[in-house]
């Protein structure tokens, strides 16, 4: 017995304990809304967080478990400094030089508008602590964005000239789970300071495009409907103006950005055939295009809204309920009855009409839902490719269809062609017929082939000899 180990005498430590050494800990400099969410993300990740600050005992309220020092005593402290504070404060820094030599400094700042100053903060940075490794980096994150949600997925940018230094930066990133690109040198400060002084940049061009293109189709359906009925007819309906011509103005953008969306796709897809390979940068023009086109589907998702609500409303205007009325008080007034025959073909087309909108608009809803991170990031490649490609097409069909249908029985009536001008609808069935033309063709089976060919790697060294109707080369 007297070998036993008794239980009293044995010490209960976490494995590895002894050998694990004390985390150097990170310095933040600066305790407004970005340093104290930056800290809050840092411990939560596992990190030690010493902030430095001109009044260590008053600084206001501060993560839990972060430490408080002065600014000398927090850069002794720890080999890497995250700078939150804006450009016009950094002059205590020239002073704490000696403290920061050979440190890491991470840039956070940012400018309210562009071109301020003369150079950019992070190389005036650089000039009042020549001794520490600048890196410019992490600005393009906000509070909100570090105190909500995950990080995953976001990406950030890094510029230095030490190579040491933005890789400890990018470990430190990567570990928040943000997704790093290096964009070089120092010099490359200015284009990161930009960054989140843009506005929708990846926006802009759908927005624009939309805008111009609502414009165009109002003031043409202005002219064709009401300038013409008043002068033609002497009639005066501007009241249509706010409902009515909003209503054919919306679906006409909507279908034209919906198709927009994915004719870039097809073009690159001829460009490859005629290049015979896959290894050639696309245009910039069609680079930007293919860059931008969830934006145009969103947009596109937007103008469908919009008709779908204006729809809903037309039954129950004024204009509309006057009309009705009106012509139950002249029938009885005159004491007879409008024949009304069933139409069997109206019928048809009229349930057909509706039955391919309320189909298309739920295809449209299911394209923007997934094209959120949030919905999009819990489908594979495969699945998130099926309901993007297949299904987008299937949309575009379905909403050009809806068009037609709308206009079967009046493309060859004289009195649509008001002032020899064809209607809006007309106009906007041009560009998603020519996109499922074209995707028509790539799906021919000797097309599909020799694409495949090509996106699986395969060069086009000499001509091929296989037998096609509609040869890859002439597209």
């Amino acid at each position: 017995m007297s070998g036993e180990v008794k239980p009293e005498s044995v010490s209960l430590s976490p494995l590895g304990a002894a050998a694990a050494p004390e985390q150097e800990p990170l310095c933040i400099f600066g305790t407004g809304d970005l340093g104290r969410s930056l800290g809050q993300r840092l411990l939560q990740t596992g990190y030690r967080v010493v902030y430095g600050s001109r009044r260590p005992h008053s600084c206001g309220p501060l993560p839990q478990g972060a430490q408080v020092l002065s600014h000398a005593a927090a850069a002794q402290s720890a080999s890497l400094v995250f700078i939150c504070v804006h450009r016009e404060h950094y002059d205590f820094l020239e002073t704490l030089a000696p403290q920061l030599m050979g440190k890491v400094l991470v840039d956070l700042s940012n400018n309210l508008k562009k071109g301020i100053y003369p150079e950019t903060n992070a190389a005036y940075l650089q000039r009042l602590v020549p001794g520490a490794d600048v890196v410019k980096g992490l600005n393009t994150l906000s509070a909100w964005a570090l105190q909500n949600g995950p990080l995953a997925g976001k990406q950030v940018f890094l510029c230095g000239d030490s190579a040491e230094a933005k890789q400890a930066v990018a470990e430190l990133a990567t570990r928040l789970g943000l997704s790093v690109l290096d964009r070089g040198a120092l010099s490359a400060a200015r284009e990161l300071e930009d960054f989140p002084l843009q506005l929708f940049p990846q926006w802009r061009l759908p927005l624009c495009l939309a805008v111009g293109l609502a414009a165009f189709f109002f003031f043409y359906l202005l002219i064709r409907d009401v300038i013409y009925a008043y002068v033609e007819q002497g009639q005066d309906i501007s009241y249509r103006i706010t409902v009515t011509l909003g209503n054919k103005v919306f679906p006409i953008v909507s279908l034209i950005m919906l198709s927009l969306c994915y004719l870039p796709g097809v073009l690159a897809s001829f460009l490859q055939l005629y290049r015979g390979t896959k290894y050639r940068r696309f245009p910039d023009w069609l680079d930007r295009w293919m860059l931008c086109r969830k934006q145009l589907g969103l947009v596109a998702l937007g103008f469908a809204f919009l008709h779908v609500l204006y729809t809903f409303i037309i039954s129950i205007r004024y204009a509309v309920r006057h009309k009705l009325i009106s012509r139950v008080v002249d029938e009885m007034k005159k004491n007879k009855t409008t024949p009304f025959d069933f139409d069997n073909t109206e019928a048809w087309g009229t349930d057909s009409f509706y039955m391919l909108g309320v189909l298309g608009f739920f295809l449209y809803v299911l394209l923007g839902l997934t094209s959120l991170p949030s919905v999009g990031g819990s489908l594979s490649w495969r699945e998130f490719t099926f309901i993007q490609s297949k299904l987008g097409h299937l949309t575009l069909f379905i909403c050009t269809a809806h068009g037609y249908i709308y206009g079967w029985n009046k493309f060859l009536r004289p009195s649509t062609y008001k002032w020899w001008t064809p209607p809006g609808y007309m106009l906007c069935l041009v560009v998603p017929s020519v996109v499922l033309l074209l995707k028509l063709l790539l799906l021919l089976p000797c097309v599909d082939r020799s694409l495949t060919r090509i996106r699986q790697g395969w060069e086009r060294t000499e001509p091929r000899e296989e037998k096609c109707e509609i040869k890859a080369t002439n597209l």
